[in-house]
């Protein structure tokens, strides 16, 4: 009943920028911890960013100082602005949200948009 949709993603040179955006629409009570993941062909998804509702926010090593991940909850929205992006950055972004369903019910669901890519040419 929650779907994420991620966009923004494209081609970019290395050193360029980059801002991803993911919303999230459906059978909403709230939405706790949201994250950004990336895959490259291969190998694992590996997490890239994340931001709890009150806005703490974690990042891999390989892209602190470089990317952003913020979020705007009045839209349900969250994004990701990478700046001077690599080759190594290259792979599909996922947006994954968890998310609570009902007032009722205090339990989260993980839920996963289908991915944007994001080629960073050298």
């Amino acid at each position: 009943q929650v779907q994420l949709v991620e966009s923004g993603g494209g081609l970019v040179q290395a050193g360029g920028s980059l801002r991803l955006s993911c919303a999230a629409s459906g059978t909403i009570f709230s939405i706790n911890a949201m994250g950004w993941y990336r895959q490259a062909p291969g190998k694992q998804r590996e997490l890239v960013a994340s931001i709890t509702s009150g806005g703490s926010t974690n990042y891999a090593d390989s892209v602190k100082g470089r990317f952003t991940i913020s979020r705007d909850n009045a839209k349900n929205m969250v994004y990701l602005q990478m700046n001077s992006l690599k080759p190594e950055d290259t792979a599909v972004y996922y947006c994954k949200a968890r998310v609570r369903t009902a007032a009722t019910r205090p339990y989260e669901y993980q839920f996963w948009g289908q991915g944007t890519q994001v080629t960073v040419s050298s």
